[in-house]
């Protein structure tokens, strides 16, 4: 609880110092275009959230110097693997010229960072043939791993377009994992996700539902990959956990990351790293709920936005319940794997094609 609460208010105090003195530094720090395809905001707003995240955990780490030795060069370690990939966000937050590659290879590096620093690899995803392979050629392992940390890091700044949703998103997954944690006594992973989870709390209480301050770049890599190595560390740390619990409980993220690189690549013949306007989240907003709080005379753009995040909330938790359910059953989770595709991709065409159904509405 030591490290919680002290993740927790270092994050709302910093967040607090953010927003209150936002008129010196938001000409450097905040997000003025209001016009994108991308934006639902009719002021410039802070975008370094992540600053705030950071120094939760900062202090956290710190705390654990005076409760627990141990725990303080796990977390201190976990924390300076994520530098390269936070720095970058924070760069681009503030300059708003750091490109979608460097900011791939720096996430990627954070990454690689993670394998060789904490010896974390996937060695199965219980497919026969490929599994082999993960065993016995290191390489194949590390590329895989450093793959997959990478694609949740960037599948977390992808989803990142509405208050409180990438945030409470990686709150449910983090919640998950520190479950499971707890069946096998795994105090570290635990630890780990609670001192994220306060720091995303603390961050939070700002941003949702009003957006006073907005995660950035630098917020959303530094929680997906906190995620994705966390993701693949317990299942590394625990062979009786089906490696496919990590992919369900990050299921959302995941599969809108992959739908928006088909949507865009295959089906559109568009560079992939090209903003849109037809992620799932916009078009809830676009064509469901903007419309809907128009008719009914509220303020449109804080009304709408407010009341998008927790759709997609639901939509998470169908991923994230089974993955907590049947941790240890890979037949079972793939199966809801595949369901939770189906409803992604059902919904989906609803919406685009202008039947959206009744519940929805």
């Amino acid at each position: 609880m030591l490290v919680l609460l002290s993740a927790f208010f270092s994050a709302t105090i910093t967040t607090l110092l953010i927003i209150r003195y936002q008129h010196i530094h938001v000409r450097y720090t905040g997000d003025h275009d209001t016009t994108g395809i991308q934006k639902f905001h009719e002021s410039p707003v802070p975008r370094i959230g992540g600053l705030a995240i950071f120094f939760g955990l900062f202090f956290a780490v710190a705390a654990d110097y005076f409760k627990d030795i141990n725990y303080f060069i796990a977390a201190g370690t976990f924390l300076l693997c994520m530098i390269p990939a936070f720095g970058i966000g924070l760069t681009e937050d503030i300059t708003k010229k750091a490109g979608v590659k460097i900011r791939l290879l720096f996430t990627l590096f954070s990454a690689l960072l993670v394998c060789y620093v904490l010896n974390i690899r996937i060695n199965s995803i219980d497919v026969i043939g490929i599994d082999y392979l993960l065993l016995n050629v290191r390489f194949v392992s590390i590329v895989l791993t450093c793959f997959a940390i990478t694609g949740i890091s960037n599948a977390y700044n992808i989803i990142d377009g509405f208050n409180g949703l990438a945030s409470m998103v990686a709150i449910l997954a983090l919640l998950a994992i520190a479950y499971v944690a707890l069946s096998f006594g795994d105090i570290l992973i635990i630890h780990l996700c609670l001192i994220m989870i306060g720091a995303i709390a603390g961050f939070f209480i700002w941003n949702y539902p009003r957006g006073l301050i907005f995660l950035g770049d630098g917020g959303s890599y530094l929680i997906g990959l906190w995620i994705g190595v966390l993701s693949v560390y317990l299942v590394s740390r625990h062979k009786e956990i089906s490696p496919w619990f990590a992919l369900l409980v990050n299921a959302y993220p995941i599969l809108e990351t992959l739908f928006t690189i088909y949507r865009r690549a295959i089906h559109q013949g568009k560079n992939p790293g090209m903003p849109d306007a037809i992620h799932f989240h916009t078009l809830l907003y676009r064509r469901i709920l903007a419309p809907a709080q128009s008719r009914q005379g509220d303020h449109a753009s804080f009304a709408a936005n407010a009341k998008t995040s927790p759709y997609l909330w639901v939509l998470s938790l169908i991923g994230v319940a089974p993955a907590m359910l049947w941790w240890n059953s890979t037949p079972i989770l793939m199966i809801c794997a595949l369901i939770f595709t189906c409803i992604y991709i059902w919904i989906y065409k609803k919406i685009v094609r202008f039947r959206t159904p009744k519940y929805l509405k």
